[in-house]
């Protein structure tokens, strides 16, 4: 099994940018799908995530109205995008897989995303 986040970057406060997890090695359909973050210094947080069988959504309330997950089965990725950036929004964001029966996970590598003036 393999996560692969991508699409982290600097941008200034209020832009945006496009986080995406491409999934091998797993059936898709078994899984909620989503993005945690950890900042320096702190714990880490769920934002976000999609169950991919019915496209069941949670947000955080840290990112709701503002960023916004999605799904493509064929492509086998999830992408997280991310609107109106804030200087808090700085973290290490990760790519999680959790197998809804099972409760199994598998987490990708990290991809930073920093807000920066």
């Amino acid at each position: 099994v393999q996560l692969q986040a991508s699409g982290g970057g600097l941008v200034q406060p209020g832009g945006s940018l496009t986080l995406t997890c491409a999934v091998s090695g797993l059936t898709m359909n078994h899984y909620a799908i989503g993005w945690f973050r950890q900042a320096p210094g702190k714990e880490p947080e769920g934002i976000s995530c999609i169950t991919i069988d019915d496209g069941m959504i949670f947000y955080a309330d840290s990112v709701k109205g503002r960023f916004t997950i999605s799904r493509d089965a064929a492509k086998s990725t999830v992408s997280l995008q991310m609107n109106n950036l804030k200087p808090e929004d700085t973290a290490v964001y990760y790519c999680n897989a959790v197998r809804i029966l099972t409760r199994r996970e598998y987490w990708g590598q990290g991809t930073l995303v920093t807000v920066s003036s």
